[in-house]
């Protein structure tokens, strides 16, 4: 364990990369449209940038666990941000879409190194005591990141092109490369005779591929279309292979022995429930208020920055709280405030006043704000000392399929009530209608996902507190 002094340091190196990798991954959505008119492309195209890069990072971040657990965190961390640097250079200076694909693809390996070592790097380093304070820090990072990155990547587009959102990241990457290699103590290896599970990371990263790709098509592509059966009848069959050899594995990369523990499974649980809800609010109320309300891009950016802003404010607080109560009552705290955001945005109209949005979105933030500190804490703190990179992974890919399911299934819901209402012939007063229907369905169906996701931190026991 490093010295008060130095901890503080290994903090600082961590909260920079999460912020530049939350950072880019707002920005360039932001600047999507820009890129398609530079490059003359179509939406399905250019939507790949963004496509690739969820994917390879989801399918990535347990192999990165698990490859830090065997050859150190420090190492692949600081591995991951010369990738993630050096591919930031060659997005900025790509010539066609399809080279800008292929770069953020490689973008994607660096953000993998990066956030599968990251919380593992937190909780070796500092004692069990201040783990959630720590995390909960890194969280403020991440949510500064998504705050800043759309108003932040629109202005450095229009002032210097969309290139510069990722030439930027050339100077902070090495910044936190410098702090990195100073201030991060070196890992102490225990386990050489442990090997690296090839076919288990191929077969996983396969199976995980078709479904994301399955799920973040579907709506696009129809869910009961041939590609999207395929892909997610593949992925199951893939994925139930890949547990099969890693049971019978010697060195599994996923130790499947982690989910025998109730109280490992149901934080982990918990988490995916979360980010669906969260996720189902980032994709629907764009919609809501730039096409539902008629405002614009800044007004609608600027109302969406009170969901982020208060969990910036709040994440460190709920998770240095934890650190002194425990981590089951704030998450179940969390997830109940979350589901009532929720439930107030499901209500919402064209006619409802503006401060009634902010209200809302401000709960949400204070609920997710308050659950994600300790809820990452009583994860992190429930693996082995030796699974840290695992438990990593676990807790990253949480979040992804949290994501994917959340845009998945608002998406689904949202899509399928509008075109019903569209088959019926609804037009004027009575299309608007169903299309504000469609959205507060699919808003309260994600209030019943918190309500579940409150549930499962409830009962799976004190005994990470």
């Amino acid at each position: 364990m490093p010295n008060n002094h130095q901890k503080w340091w290994v903090l600082l190196s961590i909260g920079i990369g999460t912020f530049m990798t939350a950072l880019d991954t707002s920005v360039v959505n932001t600047v999507l449209p820009v890129i398609k008119e530079s490059f003359n492309t179509g939406v399905a195209t250019v939507e790949w940038v963004v496509t690739i890069y969820l994917l390879g990072l989801s399918a990535l971040l347990l192999s990165f666990g698990r490859l830090g657990d065997l050859r150190g965190h420090k190492v692949i961390y600081i591995v991951g941000f010369g990738v993630f640097v050096v591919s930031s250079l060659l997005c900025g200076l790509a010539t066609d879409i399809n080279y800008l694909i292929i770069c953020r693809g490689l973008q994607a390996v660096g953000a993998a190194m990066l956030a599968a070592n990251s919380p593992a790097i937190l909780t070796k380093n500092f004692p069990s005591e201040q783990r959630g304070q720590a995390l909960g820090l890194q969280a403020t990072m991440t949510y500064l990141g998504l705050t800043i990155g759309p108003s932040f990547g629109g202005w450095l587009a229009s002032v210097s092109g969309w290139r510069a959102v990722f030439f930027i990241n050339l100077p902070v990457g090495l910044l936190a490369i410098w702090l990195s290699l100073r201030s991060i103590p070196g890992d102490s290896i225990h386990k050489h005779s442990e090997s690296f599970d090839w076919p288990g990371a191929f077969t996983f990263i396969f199976g995980l591929c078709a479904l994301l790709l399955g799920l973040n098509q579907g709506h696009n592509w129809g869910w009961t279309s041939l590609p999207i059966l395929a892909l997610l009848g593949g992925a199951f069959l893939i994925l139930g292979f890949f547990i099969w050899l890693e049971h019978r594995a010697v060195n599994p990369m996923l130790d499947l022995g982690l989910f025998r523990k109730g109280q490992f499974s149901l934080t982990a649980s918990s988490a995916i429930l979360n980010y669906i809800g969260v996720y189902s609010v980032i994709f629907l109320m764009p919609f809501f208020l730039i096409q539902g309300r008629m405002l614009t891009t800044a007004e609608a950016g600027l109302i969406l920055t009170a969901q982020p802003i208060v969990m910036a404010i709040i994440a460190p607080l709920s998770g240095t709280l934890s650190d002194r109560i425990g981590t089951r009552i704030p998450a179940v705290i969390g997830m109940v405030i979350l589901s009532i955001g929720l439930f107030l945005l499901s209500r919402l109209g064209a006619d409802s006043p503006n401060w009634q949005i902010v209200l809302s979105l401000g709960i949400m933030g204070l609920g997710t704000g308050i659950f994600i500190s300790p809820n990452n804490s009583a994860l992190m703190g429930s693996a082995p000392h030796n699974r840290q990179g695992i438990a990593a992974g676990i807790l990253a890919t949480a979040r992804n399929f949290g994501m994917v399911f959340g845009v998945g299934i608002s998406g689904a819901i949202f899509t399928t009530i509008v075109a019903r209402g569209e088959a019926s012939g609804a037009v004027g007063e009575a299309a608007i209608g169903i299309f504000f229907n469609a959205i507060q369905a699919s808003l309260l169906v994600a209030a019943g996902v918190a309500i579940i996701g409150a549930f499962t931190s409830a009962v799976r026991g004190a005994s990470m507190d």
